[in-house]
């Protein structure tokens, strides 16, 4: 007889805040009350598709965090996460009969944007809706930092490494199609990520040279120092491919933490970067975890300016105090009260909570009553 799993309250209240973390990381770097058209491509933002407004078979179209609140309420959305240098459509021409509440006075259309099939409900290189309810395998899902689709871990063609919502990937598509990546990742993928080869031997190091001081215009000069002034002008994308060190050009490839800061810079690399479009490789701010990190500031600085937080800061150090420490008690009470139910794994009925607070009412009316006295 197998056993029955079970899930107990204080379970359900650690995922329903972590829940509530992810949630606080997407949505708190995207202003919920204001379309973000006026603010033009945003470096990155919440967005969203409308099944209802923009099928499939129509034209691809986004909207922004605060249009999916005010203009697309009941309708069957896609949540797309977040998307970088995207202009909010909602209420173009490409939604023939819904006008945005919020910025009616748009563009037609907003030609730098950058769609795909997400905008339609489909993912992956299997073009799969999600969640999909004729996949019974569990599988996370991946977006890959250039293309922006997301797939499934089991469609990368490459393990998935630990640690993975700090590494940022890119797909055997985008791979291929910026073919110098390649030699990046020989030397800074995750190790395990790409299978690497070495090459013939390469030139010998500058430990093998012999010192030798030699004189430039009469003035002596070592030329060390020289060959590491010119490494600094020097492309070091071509450093590497110099190096000999080859990976396998198949899979996915993950990156770990700051490899952004390690591609050259140089004037050639950043015209190649720029032609691909792939600029934003560049800067380190533009990851998502970059943007997730800015939301979850952004609602912590938010919950410091509660309303409650601004009643207490009215009432003198005493009153402060007695409240402080009656919310204390009751969240302490609360906590326990709601343990022993996880404990003994009953299930909280209504009746469990309102009987919880009335008992809680009965004790500060003994308390407010103050003590009595015989005359």
């Amino acid at each position: 007889m197998s056993e029955e799993q079970t899930v107990s309250l204080v379970d359900v209240l650690e995922e329903d805040e972590e829940l509530e973390e992810e949630a606080s990381a997407v949505l708190a770097g995207s202003d919920s009350d204001h379309c973000s058209y006026p603010q033009g491509y945003v470096k990155r933002q919440a967005l969203y598709a409308c099944n209802t407004c923009t099928p499939k078979g129509g034209e691809a179209a986004g909207i922004c965090l605060a249009c999916s609140y005010k203009c697309h309420e009941g309708h069957d959305l896609f949540e797309l996460y977040t998307k970088r240098n995207f202009r909010c459509d909602c209420g173009n021409r490409k939604f023939s009969e819904l006008q945005c509440k919020l910025y009616p006075d748009k563009d037609d259309a907003n030609s730098q944007n950058k769609y795909n099939h997400n905008f339609f409900g489909m993912y992956c290189t299997c073009s799969r809706p999600y969640p999909d309810p004729d996949d019974q395998e569990e599988d996370e899902m991946i977006q890959c930092v250039v293309c922006e689709d997301w797939l499934h871990g089991r469609h990368l063609s490459r393990a998935v490494p630990e640690c993975v919502e700090m590494q940022e990937m890119i797909c055997e598509s985008c791979m291929s199609k910026n073919k110098f990546l390649w030699t990046y990742a020989a030397h800074l993928a995750v190790p395990g990520s790409s299978e690497q080869t070495k090459e013939e031997p390469g030139e010998e190091s500058a430990a093998d040279v012999p010192k030798k001081v030699e004189k430039v215009d009469g003035v002596t000069e070592c030329p060390g120092k020289r060959r590491r002034e010119e490494a600094e002008l020097s492309c070091r994308l071509k450093e590497l491919q110099d190096i000999g060190q080859k990976t396998v050009q198949s899979g996915a490839v993950f990156w770990p933490p700051s490899w952004r800061s390690k591609l050259c810079s140089c004037t050639s690399c950043q015209a190649q970067l720029s032609e691909a479009g792939l600029s934003f490789l560049l800067d380190e701010s533009d990851t998502v975890l970059a943007y997730e990190n800015k939301g979850k500031s952004s609602e912590q600085s938010q919950q410091g300016h509660d309303p409650l937080m601004s009643a207490l800061d009215n009432l003198n150090r005493v009153q402060q105090l007695e409240i402080i420490h009656g919310y204390n008690d009751m969240k302490t009470e609360l906590k326990n009260f709601l343990q022993t139910f996880a404990t003994e794994g009953k299930v909280v009925t209504s009746e469990d909570i309102r009987g919880f607070f009335e008992e809680q009412s009965r004790k500060r009316r003994r308390v407010d009553a103050g003590p009595f006295y015989c005359s």
